[in-house]
């Protein structure tokens, strides 16, 4: 167990055991390591049932004891305590898993541990006789921290056991990271087409009340004769030891009773997460008719509803937590086939509202998803003890997303949820930010997948750019472009043209197109009026000067900026250092257009300048713990409030931009500090606490709420995440950091 690095170790069963905690602590521990290892990584103390069972554990089990021999546990209890490097102990608690009355074989290893202790309760019992209540009380005792995953947890902890109400944490059960889909592409991968699939998952046991589910399909068959019932899981392996398979032979029976043969499939199976998520994005509705009213925990209510489907349940605890009837499941009676029947009813013959419920159900589960889960952990194991974590640590560059939302005419503006959605068309917005970011990548990766997309959207910028140097904007499904002349949109086609222009290591065909859409821009330079878009065509220039070394390029680039100077010279006062009397989106571009003039002439005034609103807008967007953008529900004009709300990915990555480029041109590390802090707004580090970046599909959300994001991911927010995280790729950065 000795190992330099500082450690966590979680003490609880693991697969390859088949054990729902076993589960769950796989994906907790991964999703930690991913975000903190190798600053602090979780290891395992597995528990096995004896002496006599043995499992193949990974190489991250660093020790296993038999949960039934209670001297195993002090002398795992003493291994930590020699080891330096463990900083925490974390129980994952379930009654059953532990050797003696209640598993209070668990209490010695409290009391012989001296490092901090964390349990979860994954089941919480109310109204305990007198031996469970001093167990559980002895448990707190001898913990700095308890979590739970509902509320009524907490409340039975604190009423019931006497608890203090300062060691109580709630934190939700976690979820995989999942697109949000139909169930049309998963049925056709498992040969159900034409079905409407019911499910049930996880181990098979009598309190699972399965049969309930079945005795309520008669009915239904008779109105939706292709209705299809999977029961998916192997049968628990206590039941197996003790009753073999006896319920699951009963519930045959019933299904051939009933003459159910056709309606119901039966895998017999522990199956794997991939196989979980397929099977729950094949299902309609999922079915839950647990029958202990007192189940606090539920993963496979969590994972049905993370994969964004509406379930039906007997109102357990924790079904009573996590539903909230109507909106993304039903509740129904326990024990009451009719009542289950009814409710299915209710939704097959609703489409609509089933859709619906899908989606809430999807949306009401986002702050479940592994990484945060992981996240809040890591947050409570910082009150409790000393436990580092990684501050330079990026995701991986995964460019699916754009791909996805890319076809053979260019980026398409949104997406319903993962989902390209053609109907709002194409913006050169879009196709100007993609340009550069898969430019930036092709520089890394030269792919002929990065070229064919470069090649589209520089097709795109020639297709909407005007015989007079304009651009239209918006072109319809219909391929139609708009009649508009916008001065940002100027701007950030020039931007990226010059940009592409310039890059040597691009194929010289890309450069010589992007160089004349460039020279036919640049006629109306002069009629800029927009801050925005000065500043974005400063930028345009200081690239394409690069290669193409004019004098009249140095020439445009005084000249912008100096009109620049004069927007901030006009508006700004000793408490409002600003280039206009409102702060809107991609504020940080109006400084960072002036640190560009000055790495182009070395005027030493435009960086002073620079510096100066930089500081003003860092006053405003930097908390103490986050990075907080304007929102668009109002913005911030001078002598008002700010808005807070409904923050754009597009001003977190111009921040994180900004600040990387000033810190190139002024050498304070400040700089590069604000960027990390910026960038963690898409990776967790927001008001709302959650990750705006989605790892499984590479998009971003569209923005940041008051109470919840905007779960669309459209083309600009994710090439705005891709913008921000390629900043960190520049070789003078990238040394400070480390990729996932």
């Amino acid at each position: 167990m000795n190992q330099r690095h500082n450690s966590i170790v979680y003490l609880s069963t693991y697969p390859p055991r088949e054990c729902g905690i076993a589960t769950f602590t796989h994906d907790l521990a991964t999703a930690f390591n991913k975000l903190y290892n190798p600053a602090t990584k979780v290891k395992i103390a597995a528990l096995d049932e004896n002496h006599t069972t043995h499992y193949n554990y990974p190489s991250t089990i660093v020790s296993s004891i038999a949960a039934d021999d209670l001297g195993n546990y002090v002398t795992l209890a003493e291994r930590i305590n020699k080891d330096h490097t463990v900083k925490l102990v974390h129980v994952q608690h379930e009654f059953g898993i532990f050797g003696g009355d209640w598993g209070n074989y668990l209490i010695p290893f409290l009391q012989t541990v001296k490092k901090p202790v964390a349990i979860t309760f994954h089941s919480v019992l109310p109204h305990p006789d007198d031996h469970l209540k001093k167990t559980v009380e002895l448990i707190g005792k001898h913990t700095r921290a308890i979590i739970v995953m509902n509320n009524l947890s907490k409340t039975i902890l604190e009423t019931d056991y006497a608890l203090p109400k300062s060691k109580l944490f709630l934190i939700p059960h976690g979820i995989p990271q999942v697109m949000f889909e139909s169930s049309r592409e998963a049925k056709t991968a498992l040969g159900l087409n034409h079905k409407l699939v019911l499910s049930t998952f996880g181990m098979i046991s009598k309190d699972k009340g399965i049969e309930d589910i079945i005795q309520a399909l008669p009915a239904i068959v008779k109105e939706y004769p292709n209705i299809l019932y999977l029961v998916i899981g192997a049968t628990h392996p206590h039941v197996l030891n003790y009753d073999g398979e006896s319920y699951r032979n009963f519930l045959g029976k019933e299904v051939e009773r009933l003459g159910l043969n056709n309606h119901v499939q039966f895998y017999n199976k522990y199956i794997s997460l991939e196989e979980i998520i397929q099977y729950l994005k094949a299902t309609d509705i999922y079915v839950s008719a647990v029958r202990n009213p007192r189940q606090s925990v539920s993963g496979t209510l969590s994972y049905a509803l993370g994969c964004g489907r509406a379930v039906v349940s007997t109102p357990t605890e924790y079904a009573k937590h996590i539903i909230k009837n109507g909106e993304n499941g039903l509740l129904v009676r326990f024990r009451d086939s009719s009542s289950i029947a009814a409710a299915l009813k209710e939704l097959l013959s609703d489409e609509k509202k089933l859709m619906a419920m899908h989606q809430n159900a999807f949306a009401s589960t986002r702050h479940m998803v592994w990484p945060d889960v992981a996240n809040a952990h890591a947050k409570l194991y910082k009150k409790i003890a000393a436990i580092p974590t990684t501050e330079k640590k990026l995701p991986e560059i995964k460019l699916d997303h754009l791909f996805r939302l890319t076809d053979s005419f260019g980026i398409i503006q949104h997406a319903r949820h993962a989902t390209p959605h053609i109907r709002w068309g194409y913006s050169a917005n879009d196709n100007a930010r993609a340009l550069i970011v898969a430019a930036q990548c092709f520089e890394k990766n030269s792919s002929p997948e990065l070229l064919r997309i470069i090649t589209t959207y520089i097709s795109f910028l020639e297709y909407v750019s005007r015989e007079n140097g304009t651009f239209a904007n918006i072109v319809n499904a219909a391929k139609k472009p708009d009649t508009s002349n916008d001065d940002d949109v100027f701007g950030r086609c020039m931007m990226a043209v010059g940009y592409t222009a310039a890059a040597s290591y691009l194929p010289e065909d890309i450069c010589r197109r992007s160089q004349a859409v460039f020279l036919k821009g640049i006629k109306n330079i002069d009629r800029i009026r927009s801050p925005r878009s000065l500043a974005f065509v400063i930028e345009g220039l200081y690239h394409y000067a690069k290669k193409h070394p004019r004098p009249l390029c140095i020439k445009y680039i005084k000249r912008l900026a100096d009109k620049q100077m004069q927007f901030f010279s006009r508006n700004s006062s000793d408490d409002w250092q600003w280039f206009e009397n409102e702060l809107t989106y991609s504020n940080s571009r109006l400084p960072e257009s002036l640190y560009y003039a000055y790495a182009a002439t070395k005027n030493p005034t435009y960086r002073a300048v620079a510096e100066r609103a930089l500081a003003f807008l860092s006053s405003i967007t930097f908390e103490k713990q986050r990075y907080a953008p304007i929102g668009e529900s109002g913005w911030y004009a001078r002598d008002k409030e700010r808005a807070y709300f409904d923050q754009q990915p597009e001003d977190a990555a111009a921040m994180v931009e900004t600040k990387l480029f000033a810190y190139k041109h002024t050498g304070r590390k400040q700089h590069m500090k604000d960027a990390f802090k910026a960038f963690q707004w898409f990776l967790g580090k927001n008001h709302l606490g959650l990750r705006v970046y989605n790892e499984t599909t590479g998009g971003c959300y569209d923005g940041v709420c008051k109470h919840s994001f905007n779960l669309n991911q459209g083309a600009e927010s994710t090439i705005a995440y891709l913008s921000a995280r390629m900043a960190f790729e520049d070789p003078a950065i990238k040394k400070y950091f480390h990729s996932t």
